[in-house]
């Protein structure tokens, strides 16, 4: 059975490789030709039908494929001695199932091999292979044994060992399963011992997950302790084991050496304090370095003061050495004076003068660095509001009085400043003039220092240029504050120049996305993100910047490219993790195993990935909702809607993970359903630094409730169609048919469940929608609840075409009259923002979005269930019988349906005068109306000083490369680009709202 010299699936090397080298080449077609010529000599190879299939599979040819693939599998799984089977013919199978997504059929011809051939490790190994990529933890675990057995080899146990940690750790296995697998790993050593460093990992993160501490360290420090060759890491490790026993004085003294190996070892130094003062937040496992810093601020109110005052003066002795010791280049000991003395004030016993004294030391020292403000942050934050401000002032004094002979640590210094007196929240309370001045100041400096990056390349970031975006953060707040346009215009021109100057900088693109999306220029926004060129596993952590804009636009084709992109990797990444898995498996890297494991895990659980898998398909269902035989044809795909309903009981069962970086985001939009600019100014009380925890969490909550939301759409859209269309053939089929009743009760199920989520009552929601739509009662919800209420009462009226069950205040509780409740409701809420709408040039952050989702979500599915009405009112290839019994029958609901058409015509026709009025403006005139706002007094200032900047750099030495960009820079083409995106904008909600006419027009021709 094993593969013998020169054969490769049992066939002559010679007659394989020019398929292979075909096919590597993409010359499949000559590659099938070879594959059929084999064929004709070897009919029954199962290696020579796996060729073949695999040749098909990247042909498309995906069923054919199949096929020869299955038919392979029946000659692999007889029970005939002369097929033959080895590795490479079951891999090549392998590959092609995959691909199809039947990974199942080549479990089970490994699975069947494997058992042909009990103790072939090759093919053992192949079916471990097949269960990493199931994710099949607990079978795994039993072919790893079993292979150990066979072959012994250390690998193999560690194998197994890994997949009872996944098992806990991502699967439903108890923690008792530790124990077996420390079992196994104790008997291994008692006989072979082990060999190497990553099986001591293994074995010892067992031993932590267990909370054997003891029995860690004294691994760790016995013989098997040589396998960890790194010194300083196996000190760390031994360290994080002692303060996890509680044995803090010794977990401190391992700690200080660490430090004198490592005296830059920011996260050791914490450890270390944290063990002084027996802080049980140095337990907390943080990876990003600043959460680390923030997540320590107990306050060991546990200790003594004379235990805490002796820790404390032993720690500054310490630290005080490893400054005199080391290199006045290394932060750590400097940082750690700085932390010694936050720590003091949180207990108490600080003197807030020393601080501040610390504090300007350190700017001395590194005041120059883009880290400063980060790395000071926490110490400021434990300081009032009056030593906040005497230590900028002598900030602002010392870096006046300081002279270097470098001038990029000389701006370094002064952009620290600029971002010091933003960080103390100074700036909020400073008159209108000052932040100009600030702002200008800003713009200065920066075009001073230009000439310090000519020699750097485009793609090197350039000195100061984050004064940039720091002058665009200040000059959007002057806007919030005065709402005058001309600040939101100069913020976005010197990003734009800045861009100009080097067009690499994503931070200004970044903040661009968000500004042109405030002044309803999202077809520019979007520009400025695919200039970001997103990529791989950015296109989770980034994507936040641009969906939620482009999901409530009418830029479908654009969201459709984003949607499918972000899907496509995340699909991909899938598939590919698995082999990632496996990849490290064979390289005994077991710690990656899990992780690898983990990450795939938390990014099926993306709160982000989960709404674009939904939004997807509704965003078909909208671009074709004029179109009822596509309609149900993408519902068909869809399972009409029940797979949703199956995913969404699945979500509710785990948790969401939100892997988007938040830390990106403009101080104005802190996450993305908030926006501090659609409100009124908040003055000093605005902080978001302490605010954005709790935002944060009230995203994720209404993240988690909007997919659920969103996951019922689809089948509710199908179930209103059905409903209509039923209920219609119910009145007039002479035998009386009526809808399915488990329809009926599903649909109402369904209504009472959307009830929830708009934290109604059923009862009281619809009572809440006819007072509504009636008059009677006010209706005041947020924007963001108002398309879920049209969406509950489009579903409401569908639902009641068939059940009959509401009754109205005024008694006509024929079903008919739920088709003026809609309407009424749609034209009220459509004509409410229309009024309020301002000309959309000078009115950002506007209601457009919440009018586009109008006419293209509830109003869009209520002309679904009026189609589905009228097809079967006047099935195709039937004529009317004027007069008869059927056509007197249902003269009341045609009449419905008329008014109805004839509504939804009006209230789209007042949508679209609104829209041409805005677009027939002359683009001069627009370009005129935008410009003026920096020219008058006021606005304008730094706008100016830019343009005065400008001229004067013309005539220093920049480099030819930055002399070229600045003989580009245009501002006008800003403001014109700013006006033909809002166009764009508009003109594609125009086509929207007059294809959605035509079609119910000719859906009136009908009646």
């Amino acid at each position: 059975m094993a593969s013998k010299f020169g054969l490769a699936g049992g066939i002559p090397e010679r007659r394989v490789r020019p398929i292979w080298d075909a096919v590597d080449s993409r010359q499949f077609k000559n590659a099938l030709k070879l594959c059929t010529a084999l064929l004709s000599k070897y009919p029954n190879s199962p290696y020579a039908l796996a060729l073949k299939a695999l040749t098909l599979e990247r042909m498309g040819r995906n069923e054919e494929a199949l096929s020869v693939c299955l038919n392979a599998k029946e000659i692999l799984c007889t029970s005939d001695p002369n097929v033959f089977v080895d590795d490479l013919t079951l891999s090549t199978l392998q590959i092609v199932f995959q691909r199809l997504d039947h990974l199942g059929m080549a479990t089970s011809c490994y699975e069947h091999s494997c058992a042909k051939y009990p103790n072939n490790l090759e093919l053992m190994i192949g079916l471990f292979n097949c269960y990493v990529r199931e994710y099949s933890f607990v079978k795994q675990q039993q072919i790893a044994i079993k292979m150990y057995k066979t072959a012994g080899e250390e690998r193999f146990l560690l194998w197994a060992v890994c997949s009872i940690q996944l098992q806990v750790c991502c699967g439903n296995g108890g923690d008792k399963l530790f124990q077996l697998a420390e079992g196994l790993l104790k008997k291994h050593i008692t006989s072979h011992g082990l060999h190497e460093p990553e099986a001591l990992s293994v074995y010892i993160s067992l031993l932590e997950q267990q909370g054997k501490y003891g029995d860690a360290l004294e691994i760790l420090s016995g013989s098997l302790g040589s396998l960890m060759l790194i010194e300083v890491d196996k000190l760390r490790l031994q360290g994080r084991l002692l303060a996890r026993a509680g044995d803090y004085a010794a977990a401190a003294d391992i700690f200080q050496k660490v430090l004198e190996l490592c005296p830059d070892d920011w996260e050791s130094l914490l450890q270390y304090l944290g063990c002084l003062l027996e802080d049980d937040s140095i337990l907390i496992k943080e990876t990003d370095p600043v959460h680390t810093l923030k997540s320590i601020q107990s306050k060991n109110l546990h200790l003594s003061d004379e235990l805490f005052d002796s820790r404390m003066s032993s720690a500054v002795r310490f630290v005080q050495k490893l400054m005199e010791t080391n290199s006045n280049s290394e932060r750590c000991p400097y940082l750690a004076h700085l932390e010694i003395d936050r720590r003091k004030l949180l207990f108490g016993k600080g003197d807030a003068d020393k601080v501040v004294e610390d504090l300007i030391q350190y700017f001395i020292r590194f005041g120059h660095l883009s880290c400063f403000t980060s790395d000071v942050e926490m110490v400021l934050e434990v300081l009032d509001t009056n030593k906040k401000s005497e230590f900028f002032k002598k900030l602002v004094k010392e870096n006046e009085a300081s002279s270097t002979d470098v001038p990029t640590k000389e701006l370094g210094k002064s952009i620290t400043v600029f971002k010091v007196q933003n960080l103390i929240g100074d700036v909020f309370a400073l008159p209108v003039a000052e932040l100009e001045d600030i702002a200008v100041r800003m713009i200065e400096m920066f075009c001073k220092n230009v000439p310090l990056s000519k020699e750097l390349d485009a793609q090197e970031s350039m000195y100061g240029e984050e004064l940039l975006s720091m002058a665009c953060n200040v000059l959007v707040q002057l806007f919030w504050r005065t709402r005058d346009l001309g600040y939101l215009l100069e913020s976005i021109m010197i990003l734009e120049f800045g861009l100009t100057i080097r067009r690499y900088v994503w931070q200004y693109k970044i903040l661009l996305v968000h500004l042109y999306t405030y002044w309803n220029s999202l077809p520019l926004a979007y520009e400025r993100y695919k200039s970001l060129d997103v990529k791989n596993i950015l296109l989770e952590t980034v994507s936040h910047h641009i969906l939620p804009q482009m999901l409530v636009s009418p830029l479908w084709a654009d969201l459709n490219d984003l949607l499918k992109d972000y899907l496509k990797f995340m699909d991909d990444h899938f598939r590919e993790s698995a082999d990632l898995t496996f990849l490290a498996y064979r390289h005994r890297n077991y710690s990656k195993v899990i992780e690898f494991v983990q990450f795939k895990e938390r990014l099926q659980c993306s709160g982000q990935y989960i709404m674009a898998k939904i939004e997807s398909p509704i965003l078909q269902l909208k671009q074709n909702s004029n179109n009822i035989t596509e309609e149900e044809s993408i519902l068909e795909s869809l399972r009409c809607g029940t797979h949703f309903m199956e995913l969404s009981n699945e979500i509710r069962s785990k948790s969401l993970t939100f892997n988007e970086d938040l830390k990106l985001r403009p101080w104005w939009t802190p996450t993305y359903d908030k926006n501090y600019l659609l409100g009124p100014f908040e003055g000093v009380s605005y902080c978001p630094r302490e605010n954005m925890h709790n935002q944060m969490k009230q995203t994720e909550s209404n993240v988690l409730k909007t997919v659920e939301k969103r996951f019922l759409l689809p089948r509710m859209i199908y179930l209103s169609m059905y409903s209509a269309s039923t209920s219609v053939k119910g009145s007039i089929e002479a035998n009386g048919s009526v809808v399915d009743p488990k329809f009926s009760s599903e649909q109402k199920m369904l209504l009472e469940r959307y009830a929830k989520f708009l934290e109604f009552p059923f009862q009281d929601a619809i009572e809440l929608v006819l007072g509504v739509s009636s008059g009677q009662k006010p209706f005041e919800v947020p924007n963001s609840d108002i398309i879920d209420w049209m969406n509950f009462a489009v579903f409401l009226n569908a639902w009641n075409l068939s059940s009959h069950e509401i009754s109205f205040p005024d008694g006509k509780d024929s079903p008919s009259t739920t088709w003026n409740l809609v309407n009424t409701l749609l034209r009220k809420y459509v004509l409410d923002k229309i009024e309020s709408a301002g000309p959309i040039i000078s009115s950002p952050g506007g209601d457009l979005p919440l009018l586009v989702q109008l006419i293209t979500e509830p109003l869009a599915w209520h002309a679904l269930v009026i189609h589905s009405c009228i097809r079967s009112l006047h099935p195709s290839g039937k004529k009317k019988k004027k007069g008869g019994p059927v056509d007197q029958s249902n003269s009341q609901l045609s009449n419905e349906l008329l008014n109805s058409i004839q509504s939804l015509c009006d209230t789209i026709e007042v949508v679209s005068k609104w829209l041409k009025e805005q677009l027939k403006k002359p683009s001069d005139e627009k370009f005129e109306y935008i410009f003026s706002s920096v020219e008058k007094s006021g606005p304008g200032k730094v706008f100016k000083t830019l343009e005065i900047c400008v001229e004067q750099m013309k005539g220093v030495e920049l480099g030819d490369r930055i002399l070229e960009s600045l003989h580009s820079w245009a501002p006008a083409d800003v403001v014109r680009n700013i006006s033909v995106g809002q166009d764009g904008l508009l003109s594609e909600f125009l086509k929207i709202c007059e294809l959605k006419i035509k079609s119910l027009q000719a859906l009136r021709l009908q009646l």
